[in-house]
Parts: C-alpha cells; structure tokens; sequence
C-alpha cells in the first residue's frame, strides 16, 4: 500500500480516482438536452379547442343531469301511485262480496233457507278473496297459547294442560304469515 491509500484507510475514506475532465465533457456532450417541442399550433388556437371541449362536455353533463331528473320524477310518480292504487285489486275482488249481500237484500221472496244459502255462498267468495291474497284463519282451538297469535280473554279451570287453548272468541288472521289481529281465547288454568 502506498502512503496515501494508507491516509485513506485511516480516515475511513475510499480512495477513488478522480474522473478525468475529457470524459466528463464527453459525456454530456452525448446526452441530449431537452428540447421544447416546437407547438404546431398556437396558444390562442389551444385555447379555442380546450373551450370548444369544455362546451362539448358542458353539453353532455347538462342533458345527462336533465335525464337523471326526468328519472328521478319518473321513479317517484310510480311510487306514489303505486301507494295510492295498492289495494285496487282487492278492492275489486271485495266488490264481488258487496254485490252479492245487495242482491240478499233486495230479494222479495225471503225466506230462512234463502238467507243461510246467501249469506253460505257470500262467505265463500270472501274467503276465496281472502286466500288469493294470503289472508289466512288462526284457529288455536286445542293448542297451547302462543303470544304471538293469541290473546288470552280469560283462564278456566280445567284438566286440559296449562295454556291449553280450551274456546276461541274471535278468530285470528295473518297476511302471508304475518300477524294482522290475533285470536282472542279462552285457556285452562291448573285447578
């Protein structure tokens, strides 16, 4: 080692070789400099076109934010008659029922036959109703009471088993197996 590379060692310094100017301008006489590209048009001609675009989109974003009204309207138009003419259907079905208890009371020649027939075919065009539109009976008689279904009138001694539903005063319903009145009952209570 020579003198200096141990100087170098010392102070914890690499020795290097310091690169000749030669190279150095050679180098940078290679690397191309960054050239501004020439512009093939001219500013205010750039600035005609981006204001020509803008106008393009402005265009497009007003007629697309028109359209989402129209469909917003639409949407609610659709919901507000769909809550208002909901239970057409049923209504008409219902107007069966209705024309058939006038048609009892019109009826001249009454008698008790004729009503119980009447009033018998009446009630089975209003459960038909009921069943083409998921109205279902609750009848509880002989289960145990479920609070969900039912509601307990009163509690009567007896041998059955405790909540045990013994009479039913008002028959329940449920609308597609949801409650929309319970079945009001009478339950055995332990003597």
């Amino acid at each position: 080692m020579t003198e200096k590379e141990n100087e170098n060692a010392v102070k914890g310094q690499k020795s290097e070789d310091p690169i000749p100017d030669t190279e150095l301008n050679s180098e940078i006489a290679e690397t191309p400099s960054p050239q501004e590209p020439e512009p093939s048009e001219s500013i205010a001609e750039q600035l005609q076109q981006a204001l020509a675009d803008v106008e393009k989109h402005k265009d497009a974003w007003l007629r697309a934010k028109a359209e989402l009204d129209n469909v917003r309207k639409r949407a609610q138009i659709d919901v507000s008659a769909a809550h208002k003419y909901a239970l057409e259907r049923f209504s008409t079905e219902l107007l069966v029922v209705k024309d058939s208890l006038e048609a009892a009371l019109k009826t001249d020649n009454v008698t008790f036959e004729s009503i119980h027939d009447g009033v018998d075919l009446t009630l089975k065009q209003l459960t038909k109703v009921f069943e083409s539109f998921g109205i279902s009976e609750i009848t509880p008689l002989g289960e145990i009471l479920d609070p969900h279904k039912h509601q307990a009138m009163s509690a009567v001694d007896s041998d059955e088993a405790t909540n045990t539903i013994l009479s039913v005063f008002q028959k329940g319903y449920l609308l597609n197996d949801r409650l929309i009145r319970p079945a009001l009952v009478s339950v055995a209570k332990s003597k």
